[in-house]
């Protein structure tokens, strides 16, 4: 009797890890099936190790790249390779390329019948926010200079231009895949010292915990001494300033010593605070995070960390959303890559909602940090150099490597209701951020504003 027993509860349990199995399979199955279907050994779907269907355009309906015995490119070479770091590349050898990420999506997979006897045919087409015309626009304005742009919309979270030089041109793939870096998303997955541009995060911290600080001055005489016995340096003598005029010429000696009084914890919560230091996920590609180090050994150290130097690494993206948060008043559009999925008779498949970020900073303050930034315009850059746009900005010029030309920022927004548009440049041993960067700027948000964005 104990035998039948022991061996009827054996059986019990092994009926109900079967129920249990079989509901776990069913939920993978509904949730990871396009996945399963889209791994690179599924000879039905790939051909030489490339996904062998669909089609992915640009928010205007342009087809960027198509699959036709090989995956055919734009014709035009800036088009084709300013954007294909946002298509990616037959072998998948850019990781945050569309032909490797939504490799799923593209095979045209259906829960009941699969992708179908023939794949090409059953494909779909990838919609991006990308725009082919005006991400040319920004690669040849980078004039062969290694660097990145992009251009959000800060109330959409659409990404109209995501360009990364150098790239890799699948038209000729020996010769590209000796450039250094050409895989590489350096505005989605790579960190710089961000030079003077972090300079609006210090500011954002002042405004809102050093005391009295709209009667705040700072007499700049070219350089600092610190407590410690090293030196804060600025590029000239600035005198007497205030903290609008401090950020407006790019004080290092003010900002090294509002840094210290602000000390290393709040200038990490504002860090944080601002969204740099989380990463964003872009349809499932995940952003680097940046990192800083307000813990350095001595005052100086804290001094160049506010100022944008010492250890500071910054995403370009994350620098983007933040840019973008201070032009909506406190919270932004998360950044979005994909605009829909639709069968290739232009039926919608999938529509993306947009979603926000948590609030990067406060109304009132990001109120001030805008006058801030459009009075450096005004008075620094020069509105000339930027005509029919109410752009605020910051530049910045991080030094990297004392044997090399400086690292060139551009970063800021359109606070235009109309052109709803945020932006980040970097071109590396550019200089000057706002010679470098700022004129490529220009050039870009010229075009995609004339296009209506």
């Amino acid at each position: 009797m104990k035998r039948i027993t022991s061996r009827a509860v054996v059986c019990l349990f092994l009926s109900l890890m079967l129920i249990l199995g079989t509901f776990l399979f069913i939920y993978r199955f509904f949730n990871n099936g396009n996945k399963w279907v889209s791994y690179p050994a599924n000879r039905h779907l790939y051909t030489n190790g490339q996904i062998n269907s669909g089609r992915i355009l640009d928010t205007t309906g342009k087809v960027m790249a198509r699959f036709n015995d090989g995956w055919k490119y734009l014709d035009d070479k800036a088009s084709r390779l300013s954007t294909i770091h946002a298509v990616g590349d037959p072998g998948g050898q850019i990781g945050t390329g569309a032909l490797t990420v939504f490799a799923g999506n593209l095979n045209g997979y259906n829960l009941f019948t699969g992708t179908g006897i023939s794949s090409a045919a059953n494909g779909r087409d990838l919609h991006l926010t990308i725009d082919a015309d005006v991400s040319a626009v920004a690669y040849k304005a980078l004039d062969g200079h290694v660097g990145l742009v992009g251009v959000y919309d800060y109330t959409t979270g659409k990404i109209i231009c995501m360009v990364n030089s150098p790239a890799y041109d699948p038209n000729h793939a020996a010769e590209s895949s000796k450039k250094d870096g050409a895989f590489i998303n350096r505005f989605l997955s790579s960190k710089f010292t961000p030079g003077s541009i972090f300079k609006i995060v210090t500011t954002m911290a002042a405004l809102e915990k050093m005391e009295n600080v709209d009667d705040w001055s700072y007499k700049c005489t070219g350089s600092e001494e610190m407590a410690d016995g090293y030196k804060i340096t600025c590029t000239r003598k600035h005198g007497t300033v205030s903290l609008e005029e401090a950020l407006n010429v790019s004080c290092n000696c003010a900002f090294g010593e509002i840094s210290v009084e602000l000390g290393s914890g709040i200038l990490k919560g504002y860090a944080d605070k601002s969204g740099l230091t989380s990463n964003y996920s872009i349809n499932g590609i995940k952003s680097a995070k940046s990192t800083f180090d307000f813990s350095g050994g001595n005052k100086t150290d804290l001094a160049w960390s506010g100022i944008g130097q010492g250890k500071d690494l910054v995403n370009p993206c994350a620098m983007m959303v933040f840019c973008g948060a201070i032009a909506s008043g406190g919270e932004a559009a998360c950044p979005q890559i994909v605009d829909h999925f639709s069968f290739t008779n232009g039926a919608s498949l999938t529509d993306y909602e947009v979603q926000y970020t948590d609030e990067l900073i406060a109304p009132s303050t990001a109120k001030t940090v805008t006058e801030y930034m459009r009075t450096d315009v005004l008075k620094n850059y020069g509105q000339s150099n930027f005509p029919g746009l109410k752009i605020c900005a910051k530049s910045g010029t991080a030094e990297v490597d004392k044997t090399k030309e400086s690292n060139g920022w551009f970063t800021g927004f359109l606070d235009d209701v109309d052109h709803p548009l945020a932006f980040i440049c970097m071109v590396e041993e550019g200089g000057y951020g706002a010679k470098s960067a700022g004129k490529v700027i220009n050039t870009v948000l010229q075009e995609a504003v004339e296009k209506g964005y």
